[in-house]
């Protein structure tokens, strides 16, 4: 396979005529020392690394990364660790994180609990200081397991008010008449203490549990067993191994109803909680998880489940919120179905009351699903009619920083609680106001991976901002998105986009060392330039890409510090940013030694994905389906074997090189949302 070229390091301007906006740092700052190599939290298939050093002030240190299943014999190679330094993230009150001296990434697509060994290679051709041992190390890391019920526990069974049939004992009428020792309503609902333990499973039988919290004192054939909020308050703890399973016995469906309610489960108290199988509706927060500065579980576990007339699905905003595993299920909003129809600008407001439409639309539905804190998984779902798909919680400044009394970065004993090593796989994300997926307050090894985004108003693939870096996207598919693309704001560090189908304009309004490979960028019309970057680090670089220009004299815009600066500040100080605007490729090329290997495609390349028009007030507002389209690469055409190989991304490509975009011809499609059973 061919070496991979440092291009996450370094844009195309050479080293040479990089430097700080300081002073040159001097000799003995060049070399580098290396530090500590933290291991993230692994989750099933990926694992992070984070290794900080001291020195290397021209930034021409690198970390090449190998890894192989424990007991193998070869190595595979894998993407060389993101250099980081320096890059800041400004918002005035809320952001004024600067990146300390180091680097990151990820060992991507593993097996699910599986030890691999991952092997990182130090090098600086002006050396590396310490003992010779520091420039190698070599680590043992597990990936997690899927979360599963254990075996030997007790099950208890639940059954609705007014069943009629047999029960197979011990048998409960309501879930927190089964989880606690006695349920009650009004005064006595708080007098119930968990009789569940770590791997019990609670059996829950087809039918509505919807319960009636407003009649004071338990009745049985009303059913009134939470307190007055009607919220259902999980408090106790199972372990990874033995987490306490709420499940559908396998009977038909069953419905747990929230009545209109604010909550309906609360497990911020309760580690290794598991759903699996059921139906939540009717409530603003389906499962509430955490509450920044509060309380936030661990391990929560939501398995084919389904969500429908819910504002929120899963929610926790709290740092101490860790592995949560969400997965083969299902969210409906609220949110019109039959349009798409974006949150703000006057473009929207055009759509006001036509076919009853309203402008601003209420949001009536948030978010599916909205994280923070490390190690969490969503796999395989399907979202549609969310203000937002899938986020991180924007959170502000990480626990134990601050963002008014200058720059910053959390100190060492709050790192545990940072959000880091967070995956967003193949899922199937339509129909938002806003943002599919949105990385805001995210730091590192952030993997937005092999997402079919269809239906976006406003920038399906967005960091405003992130914190850290590296945050990938990779085989990411976006159409019908008429605002753009990509949404990134105040100086976000470190986003690295591989391999995606973009059919819409790309912009990048605030960023700082992001780059661009093997990506295809197809215009919607929803702005001048089809690849508008502003960055504000000089070693922000594109490469291989394809691009179907923009009509008119800015088909590519690029934005960065003049000659001799590394990076500018996000806060404004320092010096401007020099802008390049160009009508083709070759005049971009020439002004900015950007993108000397991408090419010109049309959307011809694909079997049958047709061309939008984010102005065309007839077809804007459309629903497309993923079905009705096919990105897959017609033979011969110019996304063919145009990219560079990418370790751990294009790895088993078919032809003479790696093709762009999001498919490989000739390799299996993606599963995008739920999987069979």
């Amino acid at each position: 396979m061919p070496r991979f070229p440092s291009l996450l390091l370094l844009s195309a301007v050479s080293l040479a005529a990089l430097s700080t906006a300081r002073p040159l740092a001097a000799p003995t700052d060049l070399t580098v020392t290396p530090g500590e190599l933290v291991i993230e939290r692994p989750t099933l298939a990926n694992l992070g690394f984070e290794w900080h050093i001291d020195g290397d002030a021209n930034r021409n240190a690198t970390v090449e990364v190998s890894f192989r299943r424990q007991g193998d014999s070869a190595w595979r190679q894998g993407l060389p660790l993101l250099r980081l330094h320096g890059e800041q993230v400004f918002q005035r009150n809320v952001f004024n994180l600067v990146v300390p001296n180091m680097f990151a990434g990820s060992v991507l697509d593993l097996e699910p609990d599986t030890a691999y060994e991952a092997r990182f290679v130090l090098s600086d051709p002006d050396g590396v200081t310490g003992p010779a041992a520091n420039a190698t190390k070599v680590v043992t890391v597990r990936t997690r397991p899927e979360p599963k019920a254990a075996e030997g526990g007790k099950v208890y069974h639940v059954y609705p008010t007014k069943w009629q049939g047999p029960k197979i004992e011990p048998a409960f009428e309501g879930i927190m008449c089964a989880y606690n020792y006695y349920c009650g309503a009004g005064d006595t609902a708080p007098g119930g203490r968990p009789r569940v333990k770590p791997g019990d499973t609670i059996l829950v039988h087809a039918g509505l549990y919807a319960y009636h919290y407003e009649f004071y004192a338990n009745n049985t054939q009303i059913n009134a067993t939470t307190t007055f909020e009607g919220t259902y308050y999980l408090t106790a703890d199972g372990t990874a191994e033995r987490p306490i399973v709420i499940k559908a016995a396998g009977d038909g469906e069953v419905i747990l109803d929230g009545r209109g309610n604010f909550n309906l489960f609360n497990v911020k108290a309760a580690d290794y909680t598991y759903f699996e199988g059921l139906t939540f509706r009717n409530t603003q927060i389906a499962i509430w998880a955490g509450t920044q500065f509060i309380a936030g579980s661990k391990g929560l576990t939501v398995k084919r489940c389904r969500f429908e007339d819910v504002g929120m699905g899963v929610f926790s905003n709290s740092s101490a919120s860790q592995d949560f595993y969400i997965a083969d299920s299902t969210f409906l909003g609220r949110n019109d179905p039959r349009h798409l129809t974006g949150w703000n600008g006057a473009f929207w407001a055009q759509f006001a009351n036509v076919e009853g439409q309203e402008f601003p639309p209420v949001m009536k539905s948030y978010t599916a699903v909205r994280l923070y804190g490390a190690g969490h998984v969503v796999s395989h779902n399907y979202v549609a009619d969310f203000h937002d798909g899938i986020d991180t919680e924007m959170y502000g400044m990480p626990d134990g920083s601050h963002a008014i009394d200058g720059p910053s970065y959390p100190p060492r004993e709050a790192w545990d609680r940072r959000p880091v090593a967070i995956d967003i796989v193949d899922n199937y994300i339509t129909n938002a106001h806003d943002n599919s997926i949105e990385m805001d307050g995210s730091m590192h090894n952030i993997r937005v991976m092999r997402n079919m985004l269809i239906n976006s108003a406003s920038h399906p693939m967005s960091t405003q901002p992130s914190t850290g870096g590296p945050i990938y996207f990779i085989r990411n598919i976006v159409y019908h998105a008429p605002g753009g693309s990509t949404r990134a704001t105040a100086g976000s560090p470190g986003v690295l986009f591989y391999n995606n189908t973009v059919t819409t304009e790309t912009t990048a309004a605030a960023s700082s060392n992001v780059h661009w490979r093997n990506n295809l960028m197809l215009g919607q019309n929803s702005s001048a330039s089809v690849f508008n970057v502003t960055t504000n680090t000089a070693y922000s670089s594109s490469d291989y890409n394809g691009f179907r220009l923009n009509p008119g004299d800015e088909s590519f815009r690029w934005a960065s510090p003049p000659a001799g600066t590394a990076r500018v500040p996000a806060d404004g100080g320092g010096a401007k940013l020099v802008e390049v605007k160009a009508a083709t490729l070759d005049a971009f090329q020439r002004a900015t030694g950007q993108d000397q290997h991408s090419v010109l495609v049309d959307y011809d390349l694909f079997v049958k994905v047709p061309k939008l028009d984010a102005k065309d007030l007839a077809t804007v507002q459309r629903l497309y389906k993923a079905q009705d389209v096919d990105f897959t690469l017609r033979p011969g055409s110019a996304a063919i074997d145009r990219g560079v190989a990418l370790p751990n991304v294009t790895d088993g490509f078919s032809g003479q090189a790696p093709d762009l975009g999001a498919l490989e011809a000739g390799k299996p499609l993606p599963v995008y949302g739920p999987r069979p059973q």
